[in-house]
């Protein structure tokens, strides 16, 4: 039996005013925002008695089990009934735990021995292009004692609102665009061809697909400033394509690219890009027939090429956008590879369980010495 569903309410904004206008965000308020995007959008609209949580303060890069502990014990005597995220993924993810009545120990939480009551109203807003955790019921740390990326999924972390305000992603870094962008065009991609697809998952795939790669192509030809028109379209193809791996999940590319991500701090949409098209050409060699026609059909038509040849012209198009590295450019070593196809076959079953055919160690070992 297939199922599908969006859980939290999308509002659309083009300005930030509006958000904070429409919540009158203040008291008993939990605000998760940098310290840049407050100066920027919301100094004179964030009322004072909302506590504000500069994630930066916490951590660098990926969000730990370390941190929202750190942040839990910094609250623990604010009083508060509303969480409000404003920022990228990381920002997203660890905001959804404080919508819980109990959120720490972190391991415990995150291995299911607490008992996960939502009692807080959640809303989740995004400023970047590439996670979809706003409509998605995914938590994603590193969980340090493992050195080792996990995820919650529970309905308890879906959001109440998810909104959309293209006005944030204004500034936002070339580089910032281009691994969260790639990070929900290959969203949209394992979702596709996971076990767990439908019809109705699979049709926000294919929007998501066509507005990303189309995106791209503008953006090859133009250079980089011409993705700045193009920001809304690329903000709710992110979105689409969150609804449709919160519905069929992602796989291997997403369990491949965490310890990358772990152990060597690679930013989480560049260590996808890594080992995307690695993985489809091994599922392409061991069943060409399954929806992965169907998927080599539809990219093509876009791409403008054969079936056989989608894959390389991907690599070809996110050429322009972000520059392919080798694992070893990374910092990974050779001995890395081995303890690096453990951590995924024994870490990574909950993504594992949707690749499009199942793979095998020693096949996981063959794609992370193929990119080596």
């Amino acid at each position: 039996m297939k199922q599908f569903k969006i859980t939290p309410q999308i509002l659309e904004f083009e300005h930030c005013q509006e958000v904070a206008e429409h919540f009158q965000i203040g008291k008993g308020d939990l605000v998760f925002i940098s310290d840049r995007t407050y100066q920027q959008y919301f100094t004179d609209t964030i009322g004072d008695a909302a506590y504000r949580v500069n994630y930066r303060n916490y951590v660098t890069g990926e969000p730990t089990d370390v941190m929202v502990e750190a942040i839990a014990a910094d609250i623990k005597d604010y009083q508060f009934n509303r969480v409000f995220a404003i920022g990228g993924g990381t920002i997203l993810d660890v905001a959804k735990l404080f919508a819980l009545k109990q959120t720490v120990p972190v391991v415990a939480l995150f291995n299911k021995e607490l008992e996960i009551t939502k009692d807080k109203e959640l809303i989740l807003i995004p400023t970047t292009c590439g996670t979809g955790s706003e409509v998605t019921n995914i938590s994603i740390l590193e969980l340090t004692a493992i050195h080792q990326k996990f995820g919650l999924a529970v309905d308890e972390l879906y959001a109440d609102y998810a909104v959309l305000v293209p006005e944030l992603l204004s500034d936002l870094p070339m580089n910032v665009f281009a691994t969260s962008s790639i990070d929900a065009l290959i969203h949209a991609i394992e979702s596709y061809t996971s076990p767990k697809a439908s019809a109705f998952s699979q049709l926000y795939s294919k929007q998501a697909m066509a507005m990303i790669i189309s995106g791209y192509q503008t953006i090859a030809k133009g250079g980089p400033e011409a993705r700045k028109p193009l920001l809304k379209d690329f903000m709710i193809a992110a979105t689409f394509a969150g609804i449709s791996f919160g519905n069929a999940g992602c796989a291997a590319v997403h369990a491949m690219s965490y310890p990358l991500g772990a152990v060597y701090h690679v930013p989480h949409g560049e260590a996808n890009y890594a080992l995307f098209t690695a993985v489809y050409k091994t599922y392409q060699a061991l069943d060409p027939d399954g929806s992965i026609k169907e998927l080599n059909a539809f990219l093509a038509a876009i791409l403008g090429c054969e079936a056989n040849a989608v894959y390389q012209e991907i690599e070809t198009l996110l050429g322009h956008i972000l520059p392919k590295k080798a694992l070893r450019d990374y910092g990974v070593t050779r001995a890395d590879l081995a303890s690096f196809t453990a951590a995924v076959m024994t870490k990574q079953t909950r993504l594992m369980a949707n690749n499009y055919v199942p793979l095998s160690e020693d096949q996981v070992l063959a794609i992370y010495q193929q990119l080596y």
